[in-house]
């Protein structure tokens, strides 16, 4: 079950920005000038740019800004939650002993 979790938490928004782009290719691209920014987001921050996908179409007044906060609130616990995950592995000779 976490091996799920952290899987949809990984790919999940990555895949959701794909879909999406296949399928309103002028709607993402009129969002973005350039290519760069979608990729970045893509790669580093996807719950921020999935969450700017959804709220930047008329522009990003009032309530949008704390939607984007959520989505970059999603994109930092993902990483920090797998950077604190990390010291629940044992490594090496690090096995626990029974």
């Amino acid at each position: 079950m976490c091996c799920f979790f952290t899987a949809l938490l990984v790919f999940g928004p990555r895949l959701a920005i794909l879909v999406w782009w296949i399928y309103s290719p002028v709607y993402i691209n009129s969002l973005f000038q350039t290519w760069i920014w979608p990729l970045l987001g893509f790669i580093f921050l996807p719950w921020t740019t999935l969450m700017y996908m959804t709220v930047a179409g008329g522009g990003i007044i009032g309530f949008d800004w704390i939607l984007l906060g959520f989505g970059v609130f999603a994109d930092m616990a993902s990483y920090f939650g797998t950077y604190a995950e990390r010291k629940r592995v044992p490594y090496g000779d690090q096995m626990p002993t029974y």
